[in-house]
């Protein structure tokens, strides 16, 4: 009985914990609907603000683009109204000009009726006065032949004979004038023809530049020249003191120096280098300062061969290597060394036909331009250091004297200083010796031009033939043929005094008369 008992209550305190159990789990349940139903309330909330915020952000921007776009429009506009009104303006001042060119060209037009009546009365007249005067001549030849009781024919044959006698007695005077004059001129004239057949003496000449050029066997090859970081290529400029210029020129490198002297040191080396083959900063020292005793042999080896050609003796040695080094050195593209040769030549040829000291002519020739040799060493002009260099190493005082004055810089104190400075003139002015820069080249063309539109009455002038000949085309109603002859005679002359110039320069005047009409 009290096991049944005991089951009873254990069995009511089960379901009563059932039930306990049970409503906390239904309360838990309700609160917790109830806290997701405020959650969600409230999320929703926010989201409504948010969407409300967004919203008020969207207008605001909306509202700044439709403003920047009305802005845009607006200025766009402003811009299009002020350009139609520019062009407004430009066609408007555009109408007033043809309006004003239309009225110009009627008072033109009614200027050159009037002209046209007037020149065709002016013609008439003239006409008439022609037949008139044209009267009056005949009469007063009838009457002169009726005085004189000659014809015209008549008149004209005894006037040119009489022309003639005087311009055979003229014509005899001047030719026994000229007679007289050559005969007192014999010598100076012979001197001319001799000079004339000097600067006629043609020879070869070396035409050199600042820059040479030195052909690879391949584009590689410039790439172990300039070496790794440009190691060789700096090793090589140091060593010879030339620019190397290596650029897209296939296969070719070009040296750069005003000294003639280091560009062909620097041409052989590179040569030498690249037959080699082992082109490093070591191997170029080497090579470099080979090269440079090999051109120091043949630099003494040239100048000994010009003194021993001339027969000259007793020139100091450093004076024999300058002599040499002149080989290397142009001016206007003439070669230094083959022009002191001739200037020798020439200035000997000459004392020798003036039966002077032809040696002493030689020494002064070949010496006069030794101060070329080191005048970019050496400030002052070529004159004044090759005299010095001459006075240091012991030449005569005529031989100084002669280098010094031989550009005209100071008086010949000897014949053969004289003819030095001639014989130096003759070698380098005479035709093709030197090249003619192509800006010396336009002036000389310019100026003949200038000089030929100086004369009145020429109308157009052409300098042709490379500035040999000056073509000039004058107007015939203000150039009569004895003017036209005038004005060559007088342009030639004005050419020779105020130019320089190689050769000779022809000068034509052409004067002619054309008429043209047209048949329709």
């Amino acid at each position: 009985m009290n096991q049944l008992v005991f089951v009873l209550i254990a069995v009511i305190a089960g379901i009563f914990a059932g039930l306990i159990v049970a409503y906390i789990s239904q309360t838990k349940l309700k609160n917790q609907k109830i806290a997701l139903e405020q959650e969600r309330a409230r999320i929703i909330e926010e989201a409504q603000k948010e969407a409300e915020s967004i919203k008020k952000e969207a207008l605001v921007e909306a509202k700044d683009v439709v403003y920047q776009a009305k802005a845009d429009v607006e200025k766009e506009i402003r811009e299009r109204r002020t350009e139609l009104n520019h062009l407004d303006k430009r066609l408007r001042q555009k109408e007033e000009t043809i309006e004003r060119k239309f009225e110009q060209i009627d008072k033109r037009e009614q200027e050159l009726t009037k002209r046209e009546k007037e020149y065709t009365s002016r013609e008439r007249s003239l006409q008439e006065k022609e037949n008139t005067i044209n009267k009056v001549l005949k009469e007063q030849l009838e009457t002169l032949e009726r005085i004189s009781g000659l014809s015209a024919e008549a008149a004209r044959e005894e006037l040119l004979q009489k022309v003639e006698e005087e311009s055979r007695f003229e014509a005899a005077k001047i030719y026994k004038r000229i007679e007289d004059e050559t005969k007192e001129n014999a010598e100076k004239k012979a001197k001319e023809i001799i000079g004339f057949a000097i600067q006629r003496y043609a020879s070869d000449y070396v035409a050199d530049s600042t820059v040479s050029s030195v052909t690879l066997p391949n584009d590689e090859m410039k790439g172990r020249i300039i070496g790794r970081e440009g190691r060789n290529i700096r090793a090589l400029e140091a060593a010879t003191g030339v620019d190397l210029i290596v650029d897209d020129t296939p296969e070719t490198v070009t040296l750069s120096a005003f000294d003639p002297v280091r560009r062909e040191i620097a041409r052989i080396s590179l040569e030498r280098l690249i037959t080699d083959g082992r082109i490093h900063p070591s191997r170029i020292e080497e090579i470099v300062e080979k090269v440079k005793k090999e051109i120091e042999a043949h630099i003494r080896e040239e100048g000994e061969k010009a003194v021993f050609d001339f027969g000259l003796s007793g020139i100091h040695p450093e004076l024999i290597r300058l002599i040499g080094r002149l080989k290397y050195r142009t001016s206007y593209g003439q070669n230094i060394l083959q022009h002191s040769r001739e200037v020798a030549y020439l200035a000997g040829m000459m004392a020798s036909e003036l039966k002077i000291d032809a040696k002493l002519a030689k020494r002064a020739g070949i010496l006069h331009d030794i101060g070329k040799a080191v005048d970019h060493e050496i400030e002052g002009s070529h004159q004044e250091i090759g005299a010095n260099i001459a006075k240091k190493y012991g030449e005569n005082h005529k031989v100084v004297n002669a280098i010094l004055v031989h550009h005209g810089e100071g008086d010949p104190s000897t014949v053969e200083a004289a003819l030095v400075a001639a014989a130096d003139a003759l070698s380098a002015a005479r035709p093709g010796v030197r090249k003619e820069s192509i800006e010396n080249y336009l002036k000389r063309l310019e100026k003949l031009e200038q000089m030929a539109l100086s004369y009145r009455g020429v109308e157009k002038c052409y300098a042709i033939q490379a500035g040999r000949e000056i073509r000039i085309i004058v107007k015939p109603e203000d150039v009569s043929d004895e003017i036209s002859s005038m004005i060559s005679r007088e342009l030639a002359r004005k050419i020779e005094s105020e130019m320089t110039y190689p050769g000779q320069i022809k000068v034509t005047v052409i004067r002619e008369s054309r008429y043209v009409e047209y048949a329709k």
